[in-house]
């Protein structure tokens, strides 16, 4: 940030105060002459809180400023470092003289310092938004984060998708700064996982090397036992053992469901699936582009609750029959939904899963529940004229649903194609976040001399006609009834990107 970036902060920092100044004037104390002075009051207050907000993140913006700058002039200052130790030495006396300044740890100033340098060198439009207080320190650090190890086109490019507006295919839905930070860093983490220079084969196999069971022991007399497994493995074990724990609730049942998780969990490890607990059959979708399960190209498929997957683990998982994982084919043309395996086609269940691939989770603002048991809701109540279609169901978790019909909070404007958004009881509008789907990666296919070298794609099959066309090319047998009529037949321009 340079002088003139620094004064340009400084004029907006004051332009928020006179802005809280006004906020605090607002206050009840102020207002006697106000039909409604309470309401008034709380809206004084929110105001004040997006002020404040705004404010911490541009005095974030000058601390990166001056961390870096510090940084620079001490280099400068001290002498050329005669060997990697005494470099090593010389970055060791910087963390601590900044540790000391700040009053915070070596660990915590040794963080901003390499924070400060990524942001001022390799990610121009994050401090720039950072500086304009239209996303929080938190949000920078998740941009610091998701872009290690690339290189700096590829950081640019994850940076420009979600802080250009202006960028080709730019993210969909509310703008980064609008995300809690975990959203944020899931959506961050997912673009990186597609677009990362290296393979998510390559990358994947490596990780399967690194698989283990951990212990770490914590306070209480509690310990935490992890796994890190391959995501598929991951992500059936939590549905069963989710469903198995539910399947326990009931009115003579005092534990939690995150209680019961843990306990079916550890019985299951310890005695066996045989030993009692229930072991429903778990559902989760693995969202796979056509070419990708056709082995013409390496693009990731998507596991619901987790991400981006190798395109071999999809097929492993699809061609091997698991009866965990629900297919979900995606349109070579747009990445759109193409349809559900048809093995449990009836159009209420068809509709529930639809909703999950429009929503990805429940549609509160910030909200990560996953979870199957999110509960499809009309949007408009159907005492009071709403239709049972997507644009009027939403899929909220059973607190956020609890939170519509007990509060004044009410979602709105869904669409085919796009989640709810939702008022507070304050009448402030707060977006939802949406699907990041983009179109696929063509596979390359030389051009005729004199023409486009760009290839375009032919026309292709009736949509319905596609789980024919695959199980031919994948070996897998469709048996029973023939499909019935789509309930849904233009799903292919629902989600178009």
């Amino acid at each position: 940030m340079e002088g003139e970036a620094v004064a340009e902060t400084l004029g907006a920092m004051a332009a928020s105060l006179v802005a809280l100044a006004a906020c605090a004037g607002r206050g009840a104390g102020n207002l006697a002459s106000s039909a409604n002075p309470l309401q008034d009051e709380a809206d004084a207050c929110l105001d004040g809180m997006t002020e404040a907000g705004s404010m911490e993140a541009m005095m974030a913006a000058l601390k990166v400023h001056f961390a870096d700058g510090y940084a620079h002039a001490a280099a400068a200052l001290a002498a050329p470092a005669a060997s990697p130790q005494e470099r090593t030495a010389q970055e060791m006396a910087v963390t601590a003289e900044v540790a000391c300044a700040l009053t915070v740890s070596e660990r915590s100033a040794a963080a901003l310092l390499a924070e400060s340098a990524t942001l001022t060198t390799r990610l121009p439009l994050t401090l720039s938004a950072l500086r304009s207080g239209s996303i929080s320190w938190q949000h920078a650090r998740v941009m610091c984060d998701e872009t290690s190890g690339l290189d700096p086109a590829a950081a640019a490019a994850l940076e420009a998708h979600f802080l250009d507006p202006e960028a080709r295919f730019a993210a969909r839905g509310c703008p980064a700064g609008e995300l809690v930070p975990g959203r944020f860093r899931a959506k961050a983490r997912s673009w990186r996982e597609r677009h990362h220079p290296v393979s998510i084969e390559a990358r994947h196999g490596k990780g399967v090397q690194d698989r283990r069971l951990e212990l770490v022991p914590d306070r209480d007399g509690m310990a935490w036992l992890s796994a890190y497994v391959t995501a598929d493995v991951a992500a059936a074990v939590w549905s069963r053992a989710t469903e198995a724990a539910r399947a326990l609730q009931g009115p003579a049942e005092a534990r939690t469901l995150t209680q019961l998780r843990a306990d079916v969990a550890a019985d299951w490890l310890l005695v066996g699936v045989a030993a009692g607990t229930p072991s429903p059959k778990a559902q989760v979708l693995v969202t796979v582009p056509v070419l990708s399960l056709l082995g013409d190209v390496t693009e990731p498929a998507t596991l619901d609750g987790y991400g981006p997957i190798p395109p071999s683990m999809a097929r492993r998982l699809v061609a091997d029959g698991a009866g965990s994982f629900l297919r979900v084919l995606t349109d070579p043309r747009s990445g759109a939904p193409l349809e559900i395996g048809r093995t449990s086609y009836r159009v209420s269940k068809a509709m529930r899963q639809w909703l999950r691939l429009r929503d990805g989770r429940c549609p509160f603002p910030g909200c990560n529940n996953h979870s199957l048991d999110n509960e499809a809701d009309h949007l408009l109540a159907w005492s009071e004229g709403g239709g049972t279609g997507i644009s009027n169901l939403g899929q909220p978790c059973r607190r956020h649903h609890r939170l519509k019909h007990t509060t004044a909070w009410r979602p709105v404007d869904a669409t085919r194609d796009q989640p709810p958004g939702w008022i507070s009881p304050a009448g402030r509008s707060y977006p939802s976040e949406q699907q990041d789907w983009e179109p696929p990666h063509w596979p390359d296919h030389p051009g005729r001399a004199g023409e486009d070298p760009e290839w375009e794609p032919p026309d292709w099959p009736d949509l319905l006609a596609w789980p024919d066309v695959l199980a031919g090319a994948t070996g897998l047998g469709q048996t029973g009834p023939p499909l019935p009529v789509d309930p849904l037949p233009d799903w292919a321009l629902s989600i178009a990107a």
